[in-house]
């Protein structure tokens, strides 16, 4: 069953993650996102607050971003800043080569560290791409055991790629109805979109919304803004 416009809107972090973004194109993204009903905008930290007309929307934000090779302290300390400043979802990046040695409940402790620091939603970004299905499930059971609200497939940044059904799928079955799912990294038009929500997405992180959204109408894309990363 294909999902709808409106519908899909409303799954949206509308996303501008570019190393070389600017306030002006916050803004825009800002106004973009209310023009076409998403659920959020998400935005680098340095960003924050946004001081734009939010209307409904929210605002998301990441941590120890892209890499996730940061300490568990610093990434509190950015969590809870971000939460200070605005931020009403945080999305964080596990350090993966916890993962790689075996070590889950490393993982499982610095996630615990940032949800203590964090006000609002917590996603744990688990880079799927990156990993095996043995791990996929490990970090899902560890961001569960650690309190976290959703489980994200990808930052857009890795080498490895972004989100894929396989994983979004292996990612629902663990966590079930208890946690949601973010699919995110190279979802560019509606056909896509749709597999990732069937496939057991909550939410969808997309810097080329409007294209996406255009799609589900039947129509050529509209382009988009302009402003997007590997998302």
């Amino acid at each position: 069953m294909e999902i709808t416009r409106s519908a899909l809107a409303q799954m949206v972090d509308h996303t501008l993650l570019k190393t070389d973004a600017t306030r002006a194109q916050v803004s825009a993204l800002v106004a973009e996102a209310r023009e076409l009903g998403a659920f959020s905008v998400c935005v680098s930290p340095s960003m924050l607050p946004i001081t734009d007309e939010l209307g409904d929307v929210k605002v998301a934000t990441v941590c120890g971003f892209p890499s996730g090779n940061h300490t568990s302290s610093a990434k509190a300390a950015e969590a809870a800043e971000s939460s200070r400043l605005g931020a009403d979802e945080i999305d964080m990046v596990i350090n993966i080569g916890l993962l790689k040695e075996g070590r889950p409940d490393a993982v499982e402790a610095e996630i615990r560290a940032v949800r203590e620091a964090t006000t609002g939603l917590l996603k744990v970004i688990i880079e799927s791409a990156a990993l095996t299905d043995e791990e996929i499930v490990a970090a899902c059971r560890a961001a569960e055991a650690a309190g976290a609200d959703y489980v994200k497939t990808s930052t857009g940044f890795h080498p490895a790629g972004g989100a894929s059904v396989h994983a979004v799928e292996l990612m629902a079955a663990t966590v079930g109805d208890r946690l949601g799912v973010k699919a995110s990294g190279g979802i560019r038009d509606y056909a896509t979109a749709n597999a990732m929500v069937e496939a057991g997405a909550t939410r969808l992180g997309l810097s080329g919304t409007r294209a996406v959204l255009d799609g589900a109408d039947g129509e050529e894309p509209g382009g988009q803004v302009g402003m997007g990363s590997a998302y």
